[in-house]
């Protein structure tokens, strides 16, 4: 299972294990307050993209696209957590204030997809 959250939010006990999916530390947060099992900048979208989507609810069918084809050309980025989420709940944590059209949001609905890709082609050997 995979979720998103706030990096502002409290922890949960359901959370499990809880990663930072975003280039930028989120302001204001001091590092032990996250309760971080990891942070993962290079799954985060590049600088360029991140600054040219700005969160326009406009751009964010472009955003989708152009973040998923960056995410495929870096497994290595992304893999980690798909990992994760197969051995428990995993949580997302993002700093934006959009909580519907963000990376995290986009970025769970790419490992989605693969973790159900990996669970067919393991039903298929």
């Amino acid at each position: 299972m995979i979720r998103i959250k706030r990096a502002y939010e409290p922890p949960d006990p359901d959370d499990g294990a809880r990663f930072l999916v975003d280039r930028l530390w989120p302001r204001g947060l001091k590092r032990e307050e996250l309760k971080l099992d990891g942070w993962l900048r290079d799954v985060a979208p590049s600088a360029e993209l991140r600054r040219w989507f700005a969160h326009d609810p406009a751009k964010w069918a472009e955003f989708q696209r152009c973040y998923l084809a960056e995410l495929d050309g870096k497994p290595e980025s992304w893999q980690p957590l798909l990992a994760a989420s197969r051995a428990g709940p995993v949580t997302l944590l993002y700093g934006a204030r959009e909580t519907e059209r963000n990376n995290a949001a986009a970025l769970k609905i790419y490992l989605e997809s693969r973790g159900e890709a990996f669970t067919l082609q393991n039903a298929r050997d």
